[in-house]
């Protein structure tokens, strides 16, 4: 039997004792938030694929939700007619399963982001309504049956109702009136029962829109139709809403009974261009003036204080109101990612995130972190 010294073993001893020793690591967000509610992101390929270690490992430490940020998308995964493309859609279930993490569908039903064809025939007209609705159930049927029984919900319809509270002008009511909304929720929940089912808007602090999904809310129920929560797009600016709005708008759905999710989390720290719900993803307004990206340097430490101090605040709101909310999603992981760098102006540089370009967390997220890791 070969004698085994214990000088050669002591070092190894040593290093284990210290590895031992070693101050624990932080807790990252979903630590932090505990059973509140899950805390989202939406990721894109790069992260799903690893290509982008510093996102993926960020993804993996803070979040127990993910959402695509666009391959689940008419415009990606659908892109010709009888074709569709689930590369994308699958690299991201697969990182998802392999990461114990739930996955949120995104989206379904929406005006933007649509295959060019999908409302259209060969001469460039919009199709009848009956094409249109074969189109859309084929679609639906199509995506949601594929990922049946993995994902928690689907954004079935995204950005209906426009700011005086009316039905959006889009091929799909132009075509079918309301009846696309109650037809593709009802067809989401047939082919997936477990699955639970959204709508998604921006702009909810604003009374007309939020007046006008408070009646369709109603009337989604009063045809027995399913809705499990309303997704509330967080797209913040460093000048609205302020804080009495965003209550506001959980007490109006608390008092209907209707859970809430906080989606799309995100706020510019630029002066603002424009609130209006009538530019389009994919439109973006002339840059006429040097000042309309003022921080492609860095960002003030100014301006970067009063954004952490927003941003708190609202995070402060949404653990206060964890009761009425489900879920909190960040539309992007870094800075760099952002769609806000680009919208509405082309070419701006915004932070818009929660961490930034480098994957370090913004003081209030270091803040946040260091309160869970005292606690």
């Amino acid at each position: 039997m070969k004698l085994i010294s214990f000088r050669r073993l002591a070092p190894a001893v040593a290093s284990i004792a210290l590895a031992s020793c070693a101050a624990p690591v932080q807790p990252g967000l979903k630590d932090v938030v505990g059973d509140r509610f899950t805390i989202g992101v939406a990721a894109n390929g790069e992260q799903m694929a690893g290509r982008d270690s510093v996102g993926t490992a960020i993804i993996k430490r803070h979040f127990n939700s993910i959402v695509a940020e666009n391959v689940m998308k008419c415009q990606y995964i659908h892109p010709e007619e009888g074709r569709y493309d689930f590369a994308g859609a699958d690299s991201l279930m697969a990182f998802a399963e392999a990461n114990g993490m739930e996955v949120i569908g995104h989206c379904l039903v929406w005006h933007s982001m649509a295959a060019p064809w999908f409302f259209v025939d060969s001469a460039g007209n919009e199709v009848s309504a009956e094409v249109l609705r074969q189109r859309m159930v084929d679609h639906i049927k199509t995506v949601v049956g594929r990922y049946k029984g993995r994902v928690k919900g689907w954004d079935v319809c995204n950005e209906v109702i426009v700011e005086d509270g009316g039905l959006r002008d889009s091929p799909y009511s132009r075509a079918l009136g309301y009846n696309f909304i109650y037809e593709a929720l009802e067809l989401t929940h047939q082919i997936d029962p477990d699955a639970e089912i959204y709508i998604n808007d921006y702009g909810m602090t604003n009374p007309g829109r939020r007046a006008g999904y408070l009646a369709l809310i109603d009337s989604i129920r009063s045809r027995g139709i399913r809705l499990d929560a309303m997704g509330l797009q967080g797209h913040m600016g460093i000048d609205y809403p302020d804080s009495a709005s965003v209550v506001q708008t959980l007490d109006d759905f608390k008092k209907i009974g209707l859970p809430v999710m906080i989606t799309e989390w995100d706020m510019g720290a630029l002066p603002t261009v424009t609130q209006s719900a009538d530019v389009t993803v994919g439109d973006s307004l002339p840059s006429a003036k040097l000042d309309i990206d003022p921080f492609r340097s860095g960002l003030s430490d100014s301006i970067s204080a009063v954004w952490n101090t927003r941003m708190r605040m609202f995070w402060d709101i949404f653990i206060s109101r964890s009761a009425d909310i489900k879920r909190v999603t960040v539309w992007g992981v870094r800075d760099g990612d952002s769609w806000k760098n680009d919208f509405p102006v082309l070419g701006r540089t915004d932070y818009p995130l929660l961490f930034d370009r480098d994957g370090e967390p913004k003081p209030f997220v270091r803040d946040i972190l260091a309160d869970g890791a005292a606690n």
